[in-house]
């Protein structure tokens, strides 16, 4: 006999481990999967002293090729299988791609795109069986060239399509499959990324919404049948401007903010 659960990657910081405080108060069981096993460590702690199932963590780099199945094997010793699978793990990094380092950009599309996909392929079939879902973690990004941060506006905008295929190709079987698409929300991924919140970014923090109010959002539409979950307002009405401003006025528009960070 398995126990179904909700395998959240990403799940040591931020919009992740906001997620998995939401599908615990919720009642899901969850195993979470971050390379920092100390905070995954902690969340759990956390997440048990509220009444909540102890989460199981696991330690594990999803970049390796691997690493679908290792944590395939992982959740099995465990007796778990996936009911839900939340792809929240990923990373970016601001600069010009041919001053940036390749492998470095290169680790983007492997874990923004290739991890993303390797795991939710191999756990679609158990997904489909339970009539669970998938919850894809992208970006306003997903909806235009981010010049000055090009390889990972390119990967937010396959998670998307991705994500809106998987959607329609699913929905009869039961299975929800939700894009969540958040604007800036101060994480660790900012300082990954080389963001300086000091300059522009500073003057769009009252704009920001708290990873707690986007993790709630994204639960409340995935449960919904929501296909693609944008956050907010002020959010929503940038990414329908960026759909109608005409691309030769939209690059450069971008490429100046990008230099202001």
């Amino acid at each position: 006999m398995t126990r179904p659960v909700v395998v959240i990657t990403g799940a040591s910081d931020g919009i992740g481990a906001a997620l998995a405080r939401i599908f615990a108060a919720n009642g899901h069981e969850l195993a979470l999967v971050a390379r920092r096993g100390d905070r995954l460590e902690a969340l759990a702690d956390e997440i048990a002293a509220n009444g909540a199932v102890r989460p199981l963590p696991i330690e594990l780099d999803l970049t390796t090729e691997d690493a679908a199945e290792t944590l395939s094997e992982l959740l099995g010793e465990a007796g778990l299988t996936p009911r839900f699978l939340v792809n929240n793990a990923g990373f970016g990094l601001l600069g010009r791609a041919i001053e940036l380092d390749a492998a470095e950009q290169l680790a983007i599309v492997d874990l923004n795109m290739r991890a993303l996909t390797a795991l939710t392929l191999r756990f679609l079939p158990a997904i489909v069986a339970a009539k669970g879902g998938v919850l894809n973690v992208a970006s306003v990004a997903a909806f235009m060239p981010g010049p000055g941060f090009a390889v990972y506006y390119a990967t937010k905008a396959y998670v998307r399509s991705f994500s809106e295929a998987l959607s329609q190709e699913l929905k009869p079987l039961g299975v929800k499959v939700a894009c969540l698409c958040p604007g800036p929300v101060q994480t660790g991924f900012q300082s990954r990324a080389g963001l300086d919140f000091s300059g522009v970014m500073g003057a769009m923090k009252p704009a920001m919404l708290p990873a707690a109010e986007v993790a709630r959002q994204g639960y409340a539409g995935l449960m919904a049948g929501k296909r693609v979950i944008v956050p907010g307002w002020i959010n929503r009405v940038f990414v329908w401007t960026s759909a109608v401003t005409p691309r030769a006025l939209l690059l450069p528009l971008l490429a100046s903010a990008q230099r202001r960070r």
